[in-house]
């Protein structure tokens, strides 16, 4: 018991590894604690929504229009001027994709391995990528059900996989 609590302590409070490594990996950036408006943006908040919504209609996940906002349009952070998320404006605005930009991310993922795997039958490091990111997948899946963003009854078919990302 006390070497485990010597051994958090100098590890810095980081004993969470990750899921299919022993690595301990890095933390992510954090947003700024800034709670105030930039004096320099020059967007209002109903303006930020159409722009979502125009971006949304062009065919653009959430994650695209966060940067395409970033970047073009020198908006730092969505929900802090709107207080609502750009997956909420899009749901508000019947944009929203059936599937989560996570989950598609993932299935995307899942058929490039497999078009690889198929030219490449022997390719064992690819074969344990197949397998980690299905396991990802159906870990998402059961998530989504839950709290309510899939349906009940939404299954992963291995044959329709490529039909997900259109």
């Amino acid at each position: 018991m006390f070497i485990l609590i010597l051994a958090i302590e100098l590890d810095g409070g980081n004993t969470m590894a990750r899921m299919y490594s022993r690595e301990r990996g890095q933390s992510g950036s954090h947003k700024p604690l800034r709670k105030t408006k930039p004096s320099w943006l020059r967007y209002k908040a109903k303006e930020i929504e159409m722009l979502v919504a125009k971006l949304g209609k062009e065919g653009k996940t959430a994650s695209a229009i966060g940067i395409t906002l970033r970047d073009t349009y020198g908006v730092p952070d969505v929900k802090f001027i709107t207080g609502k998320r750009i997956s909420d404006i899009l749901a508000g605005k019947k944009l929203a994709p059936e599937i989560p930009d996570d989950l598609r991310a993932l299935i995307k993922r899942w058929v490039t391995i497999r078009r690889h795997l198929d030219e490449n039958k022997m390719d064992q490091p690819a074969k344990r990528g197949l397998d980690l990111t299905m396991s990802k997948i159906n870990r998402l899946i059961k998530y989504y059900k839950k709290t309510g963003k899939l349906a009940a009854d939404w299954k992963f078919d291995v044959n329709k996989a490529s039909f997900y990302l259109e």
